[in-house]
């Protein structure tokens, strides 16, 4: 009896409660999906409230609902308990709270309803984003039931991506306070950077990261409101932004961080969560590196459970990709809980590379920087550091584990190690600590097998490089739709070519002059090849006509490759700006007078006098251009006229090609008039022909690309691989083919809905029948890894260990080789080191001293009066401990750079490239390309006595100042 009075007593004040919170339960309340839960309702109550909903939408029919519950006489005992529960299970627990008389605090409600009107005023941005990948992140994270979900993916799929993300928005609004924190951290999981920054108006720091703030006090969320309330009034997108920045409300879930895998991502993880190491092979854009971030979370936070120390270092390849990965993922995700840093060639850090290792938990750093190191500990240095002081080591695009790669290097210190470690157990001694490995790549390739069972072996071969216990791949049938359509477009061959004939002609006089006779046609990757051996040997023997000669080949080799993929006229100024700097050299008096021409350049300069008035008359001939173009011209016209927003990359193979391509389209209002706007993306490496890309000039167009503002990059290869780009709709390559990496690489790119991938090729070129080559090792590589993942356990073991024995004896055999060569134990004085242009003597062994293990500097004052300094803005970045200012050229010759001026900790040292020497070791002459193939032991730079030389110098000066 008591009961029945206590839920009488319930129903009537929530009548009450239902009367006085009407306004707000009716935008709170989701009607459809609550109906079906609502038992005491009759069913012609619900069919008014259904239709209602049809013709009017959720508010009317929530108010109507309402309505019909205050109303009616006839519903069963108990109503008001059921109605609370059945909005619970729907997801609407925010008005649940109403129901039961516990709203929240006014001024906790007025920031709910500041968000809700943000969502509102931003909704047209909003609507653009990618509605399944926030749906399945905002229902792991609980904003959303399964029923919610159902519903978004169905309308998505129905009316589109728009109409899916409407539903979602009004869906979110619904949930109780703090999800608006919830919603922005789904936004940064799915990639959705530019709609957090609006949501959150926050502008970007020097280093492109929002300032975060917290919630401080109740007088800032009382001034946040008032300051909205007043902005939101004049439904102003600019005064709103004003505003923003002091929103920073019920924010612990941004600041924790929380990663959220999908399924594949999680499966992939498992072995690794187990502490094996893996390879993880998935494709460009699905999130391997977030993978690795969780991976790290859980390894160090399982190492901190069991009271153990861990460390953990990131290993990438390229500089970019240190600040890359710092600031989207480890940075972003990890900063918060543990000390992340980052250290490369451009970093600016002023402590030791083994004080950072020290005080951080997680190092990202180029893996030349940690090889470095770890030489300098085999060395005995203690300014270097152990494999052992790692517990996890992610290396990045790991398919570069190979020989010769620095990867490998590292990898290879490590087999040995665990070989020892076999060697110590068995002795019962304590085996040294190797740190877990994590391989991320999305592909491995086959390294050139021309069979399946070659392409087994480099996937065998790459897992053992890697001592990995597995390689973990999804093949996402769900993807499939998803993949760049693909198709070939093929320009008509050149009928005529009168200016390649022209070029071509010229360098025929040039072969009869230096009685050359190449083996192949000229404009080709092997006369290429041809020419640079000329060009070296010629060095050697001190045969300067056929030295200059062939570097002038390589030249108008270059133009007729320009000629045939770019504009005549950029192949035409190329040559003459090649020959007008030349020129300039030759003829430019110093303090000593004019540099002396000889006979055989006095030949050259005129053979391009005599025939560049033609070169020029043909140039503006547009009949004569290369159909490549006309063919390119075509497709960027198309995607950009067929699609709402076009957004794409065209590779190419040179920096000089991107820099005229990107000019082309610049110059052609045909692009204008669909609204391409272009820019081009090289690599940040010195190279004489072009200037290269700073890092912060690299870093402003990707921002450009992902803001919009561009919306065509034009890129070599440094686009192809782990930088992060943002997702494009169109991809070309232009006359490019390498291997089925780089076009796997390439097509990743491609990742918005409806993409195309498209290989532009003259007929004729072979470059489409080698994607076709490219292709077939896709498949076989894709069949590899799958064998090897089907592979018998100790089958694959015995594999693994054979790969990893028959690497540590070619490391073995090859120190041992070195040893026996002898030149290790002669004296630096045994070489001496020409120029390599005009052979005059530079210097001896034994005045060359090593920077840092690393740099080879010369810094005796015989030797400053040997070169003179130009200044090279690509050189001026800061480094660990030092800065390059500048180059130094041959005074003799004028034309030959001999490497760089670089300030050591104030001390001005020139640092020597040796690929612009002749080397002489006895009766032999040799070139190299790098001073690690030179097997001397030159000794480390001696600050001390090198700065108290200064002092004792500039002492001098001042002396006879004062005098």
């Amino acid at each position: 009896m008591l009961a029945r009075r206590v839920a009488c007593d319930q129903d009537a004040e929530t009548r009450h409660i239902l009367d006085c919170f009407r306004d707000r339960l009716k935008r709170l309340v989701q009607v459809e999906p609550l109906l079906d839960l609502l038992h005491f309702l009759e069913p012609d109550r619900k069919d008014r409230i259904k239709a209602k909903f049809r013709e009017e939408g959720n508010i009317s029919a929530a108010a109507l609902l309402i309505d019909e519950i205050i109303h009616s006489k006839n519903c069963a005992q108990g109503w008001s308990r059921e109605l609370i529960t059945a909005l619970e299970t729907v997801g609407c627990k925010h008005a649940a709270k109403y129901v039961l008389n516990s709203p929240p605090e006014p001024t906790e409600e007025a920031e709910n309803d500041s968000c809700v009107r943000l969502i509102d005023l931003l909704q047209l941005t909003l609507v653009n984003m990618k509605t399944a990948d926030v749906c399945a992140h905002c229902r792991a994270l609980g904003l959303l039931t399964l029923e919610d979900q159902e519903n978004i993916l169905k309308l998505t799929e129905n009316q589109g991506n728009i109409g899916g993300a409407r539903l979602l928005l009004k869906r979110l609004v619904k949930n109780e306070a703090g999800w608006f924190s919830k919603f922005l951290q789904a936004l940064e999981d799915t990639e959705h950077r530019e709609l957090v920054r609006e949501l959150r108006g926050e502008p970007c720091n020097e280093d492109g990261e929002a300032h975060v703030q917290h919630k401080s006090s109740p007088a800032t969320d009382k001034e946040f409101h008032q300051a909205a309330t007043g902005s939101l009034r004049k439904t102003g997108k600019q005064q709103w932004s004003n505003i923003i920045p002091l929103f920073r409300l019920d924010t612990p879930l941004l600041v924790s961080r929380d990663i959220v895998l999908r399924d594949y991502q999680m499966e992939v993880a498992r072995p690794a969560l187990e502490e094996k190491n893996i390879i993880i092979c998935l494709p460009t854009g699905s999130g391997k590196t977030r993978v690795a971030v969780y991976i790290t979370k859980e390894h160090l936070e399982r190492r901190k459970q069991m009271g153990q120390p861990g460390k953990v270092v990131v290993l990438v390849n390229k500089v970019p990709l240190v600040e890359q990965h710092y600031k989207a993922e480890f940075g972003r995700f990890l900063k918060h809980q543990y000390s992340v840093e980052r250290v490369s060639g451009a970093s600016q850090l002023k402590i030791s590379f083994p004080q950072i290792i020290e005080q951080n938990d997680i190092i990202i750093c180029t893996a030349q920087i940690l090889e470095n190191s770890l030489v300098k500990a085999k060395n005995g240095d203690e300014d270097g550091i152990k494999l052992s002081q790692f517990t996890l080591m992610v290396i990045d695009e790991c398919h570069h584990t190979k020989k010769g790669g620095v990867y490998n290097h590292i990898m290879i210190r490590y087999l040995k190690q665990k070989h020892q470690n076999q060697v110590l157990k068995k002795q019962e001694k304590s085996p040294v600590a190797l740190p877990q490995i994590l391989g991320l790549t999305a592909s491995p390739g086959v390294g050139g097998a021309m069979s399946q069972q070659r392409a087994e072996e480099h996937i065998l071969q790459i897992c053992a490089n890697l001592d990995a216990f597995t390689i973990k791949t999804k093949t996402f049938e769900e993807e499939e739709a998803k993949t760049p359509y693909k198709r070939i477009a093929r320009a008509e061959e050149r009928k005529e070519d009168p200016f390649g004939d022209v070029i071509k002609k010229i360098m025929d006089e040039i072969h009869e002059h230096a009685d050359l006779k190449p083996l192949c046609e000229p404009g080709t990757q092997n006369y290429e090849q041809w020419v640079v051996q000329k060009e070296q040997n010629a060095a050697k023997e001190e045969n300067q006509k056929v030295r200059v000669c062939a570097e002038h080949l390589r030249q108008y080799n270059e133009a007729l490759h320009q000629s045939n993929t770019i504009r005549m006229s950029d192949a035409f100024r190329f040559l003459n700006k090649y020959h007008n700097e030349e020129l300039k050299t030759k003829s430019s008096p110093d303090e000593e007078g004019t540099v002396t021409i000889t006979d055989t350049e006095r030949f050259l300069f005129t053979l391009f006098k005599d025939n560049k008035e033609k070169l020029q008359e043909l140039m503006g001939k547009p009949q004569y251009e290369n159909n490549n173009l006309a063919q390119l011209k075509t497709n960027i016209l198309k995607e950009f006229s067929t699609r709402e927003r076009a957004r794409g990359i065209i590779f190419t193979r040179t920096r000089l090609s991107a820099i005229a391509l990107c000019q082309w389209i610049q110059e052609n209002p045909k692009f204008d008039e669909v609204g391409v706007s272009a820019s081009y993306l090289i690599g940040g490496g010195d190279q004489s022909v072009v200037k290269p890309m700073t890092a912060a000039e690299q870093k402003d167009v990707l921002n450009k690309f992902r803001d919009g503002q561009i919306n065509v990059l034009i890129a070599t290869t440094v686009a192809e691989e782990g930088l992060d780009i943002a997702e494009c709709n169109f991809v070309i390559r232009y006359c490019l083919v390498t291997n089925e990496i780089a076009m796997i690489q390439a097509r990743g790119r491609g990742r918005a809905e409806d993409s195309s991938y498209t290989l532009v090729a003259e007929a004729g070129s072979g470059v489409a029948e080698r994607e076709s080559v490219n292709e077939y090792r896709e498949k076989m590589m894709s069949k590899a890894i799958a064998k090897v993942c089907k592979m018998n356990r100790a089958d694959y073991e015995k594999k693994i260990r054979e790969f990893q024995m028959q690497a540590i004896m070619e490391e073995k055999v090859k120190i041992k080789k070195k040893l026996q060569k002898g030149m290790m134990k002669e004296p630096p004085s045994k070489i001496s080191l020409s120029c390599r242009q005009c052979s005059v003597f530079v210097c001896s062994g034994e005045d060359i001293e090593k920077i840092e293990n690393m740099h080879h500097v010369n810094v005796t004052p015989q030797f400053s009066e040997l070169f003179i300094v130009r200044e090279n803005a690509s050189l001026q970045q800061r480094l660990l401990d030092y800065e390059t200012n500048g180059v130094i050229a041959c005074k003799n010759c004028g034309l030959q750079q001999w490497g760089s001026m670089m300030l050591y900790k104030s001390i001005e040292c020139p640092c020597l490239h040796i690929k612009n020497f002749v080397v002489t070791y006895g009766s032999k002459k040799k070139t190299f390309s790098k001073w690690s193939e030179l097997p001397i032991k030159f000794p480390a730079f001696d600050y001390t006595q090198h700065a108290d030389f200064l002092v004792e110098d500039s002492g001098e000066e001042e002396d006879m100042e004062t005098d």
